[in-house]
């Protein structure tokens, strides 16, 4: 029986096809951001060249009478698949190198200098270097001068990636980008709204409301900064239920409390390290630098502050005018309104608990 079996082994092993794989579906973009000019380097596979070309095999393209045979096509397929944007406008590019054969990387390099506007506030890349490859990755090195100032990877489904640069107009472009990210972050998201309702349905002194609305933009911001930085990373299967249940806390909170202590700034706060942790997956996926990482999250905490003290004024403006002097009218709104928020709550729990990703 076992040397039907080796038989057989050996058998299959004598005619199986050598398998064809590519070896290294990878290119290589470094961007080096100089006083005078923008220089590009790009480093293609062969097999991702011959293929597109219709070159038959790949190493002809190494050899010197095939580059000189091959050059302009080379560059002309590959300048058209790349883009540089400084501040939302394209940059003019110079002339590409003639490509220059790397045999012991099996690949082809290739240079090519762009004219660089006086600032630069927001430097936009966008590729995609090989499309028949779905699994193709560019690796892309952004330089400020000599200084590696940002690494990505793009790919099928992530094509661009901005640098914002550490000049003043980069900074100011990441702070105004974030402020606008912060407030609409709270103004759009029902889940903000929500729990805002909740909070503020018990009304207050403006101090006290402008208090609870702060302590959550404090917490928001400090597991932010946590997760942004990997010192702390919960999974998202976790902190999105979480968030649910503490939209349903403050809603019972609401029916429950009497004349007891008022808990809503610590409620607050904890909805805010809860949130923040979710955003923070958000802000590693754009591949920013560490100290853009820091403006971001400080412009964001201030957009996010604006729009609930906003939203907290124009809500007690509006349960002033409407439920002044009327306590049965106001005690029934709270009592309405928390279970509104009860309701809400709940609902995002078991959907994430036990629907993961149907709301997605």
């Amino acid at each position: 029986m076992r040397a039907l079996i080796l038989g057989l082994l050996v058998t299959v092993l004598l005619h199986a096809a050598p398998a064809s794989a590519h070896p290294t579906p990878f290119s290589y973009l470094d961007i080096r951001v100089n006083a005078d000019a923008i220089d590009v380097s790009l480093i293609a596979h062969m097999i991702d060249i011959a293929h597109d070309l219709n070159a038959d095999p790949p190493e002809r393209l190494l050899k010197a009478d095939q580059i000189a045979l091959y050059g302009s096509q080379i560059t002309t397929l590959l300048a058209a698949r790349f883009r540089l944007q400084a501040d939302g406008v394209p940059l003019a590019a110079g002339q590409w190198s003639v490509p220059v054969a790397l045999p012991e990387r099996q690949s082809l390099q290739m240079t090519v200098r762009f004219a660089r506007p006086p600032s630069i506030g927001v430097l936009r890349l966008d590729t995609l270097m090989f499309p028949y490859d779905p699994l193709h990755q560019t690796f892309v090195n952004i330089y400020e001068g000599d200084a590696l100032a940002l690494q990505a990877i793009l790919d099928a489904s992530k094509t661009s990636v901005e640098f914002f640069s550490g000049s003043r107009q980069g900074v100011t472009s990441l702070v105004r980008r974030f402020v606008a990210r912060g407030t609409t972050h709270i103004l759009l998201g029902p889940e903000h709204l929500l729990f805002l309702l909740g909070i503020l349905l018990l009304g207050g002194t403006p101090r006290t409301l402008a208090l609870v609305v702060t302590a959550f933009t404090v917490g928001h911001c400090l597991t932010l900064s946590l997760g942004a930085f990997n010192v702390l990373n919960p999974p998202a299967r976790l902190i999105e239920p979480a968030i649910a249940l503490a939209i349903v806390y403050i809603g019972a909170d609401n029916l429950m409390v009497r004349d007891g202590k008022d808990l809503r700034l610590w409620i607050a706060f904890a909805f805010g390290c809860l949130h923040g942790f979710g955003f923070a997956n958000i802000l590693r996926e754009m591949d920013l630098p560490q100290r853009a990482t820091a403006w971001s999250i400080a412009s964001f905490g201030l957009g996010a502050e604006f729009a609930q003290l906003l939203i907290a004024a124009a809500a007690a403006a509006a349960f002033a005018t409407v439920l002044a002097g009327n306590d049965g009218l106001r005690r029934r709104v709270v009592y309405a309104g928390s279970v509104l928020v009860i309701a809400g709550g709940a609902f995002w729990f078991i959907t994430r608990v036990f629907f993961p990703g149907a709301l997605a």
